[in-house]
C-alpha cells in the first residue's frame, strides 16, 4: 500500500517517515520494515522484493530507478536497478505493464537501447521474486559475473537536480 501510494505520487517516503516517527514506535516495525526498500528508491511492491533478493545476494550496491545515458547525451533507459561500477541493468518486467501493444513495443525498444550501449541487462517477472528467489539469484549473479568480464561501456547515470 505504501508503494502504491508513493507511485501514484499521493504521497512521499519524506511524509511516510514523518508520520510513523510521529506515532512512535509501538505497532510501527512492520511499516517501517515495509518503507526501507521505497527510501532506497524501490517504487513498487515487486521492486522491494527485489530489494531484498539483491541485499541477501552480497552484490555489490547499486541504484534503484536512475537514468542512464550514452556518451553523446542520448538517454538509454531507466532501469529499475542499475549497478554502477559494471554497467549492470535489473529490470522487474510484470505482464500488466509491458503486454499490451504499447508496453511491448517500449520494453523491445528500451531493450535495443540497452544491447546498442553493451548494457548487461536481466529481466525477471515479479513472480519470480518470491516463487523461485533461489534460481532469480542464481541468474542475478551469472548476469552480474557477464557484466564484470567485459569492459565497461561508456554510459553515465544522470541524477536529477
Amino acid at each position: 500500500m505504501m508503494a502504491e501510494s508513493v507511485q501514484r505520487r499521493f504521497c512521499t517516503t519524506g511524509m511516510l517517515t514523518r508520520e510513523l516517527d510521529q506515532a512512535g514506535r509501538t505497532g510501527t516495525a512492520l511499516p517501517r520494515k515495509a518503507l526501507t526498500p521505497l527510501l532506497a528508491g524501490a517504487r513498487s511492491v515487486a521492486e522491494a522484493d527485489a530489494w531484498r533478493l539483491w541485499r541477501r545476494s552480497g552484490l555489490p550496491p547499486g541504484h534503484w530507478n536512475v537514468p542512464i545515458f550514452d556518451a553523446n547525451g542520448n538517454y538509454i533507459a531507466t532501469p529499475d536497478f542499475w549497478c554502477d561500477e559494471i554497467a549492470f541493468a535489473w529490470e522487474i518486467d510484470s505482464y500488466r505493464h509491458h503486454a499490451d501493444p504499447a508496453g511491448h513495443r517500449a520494453t523491445v525498444a528500451r531493450n535495443a537501447r540497452y544491447v546498442a550501449a553493451g548494457i548487461v541487462v536481466l529481466q525477471t517477472l515479479p513472480s519470480r521474486l518470491r516463487t523461485e528467489p533461489e534460481v532469480v539469484q542464481r541468474e542475478l549473479e551469472a548476469a552480474f559475473r557477464t557484466a564484470q568480464a567485459r569492459p565497461r561501456p561508456n554510459v553515465v547515470i544522470k541524477w536529477a537536480a
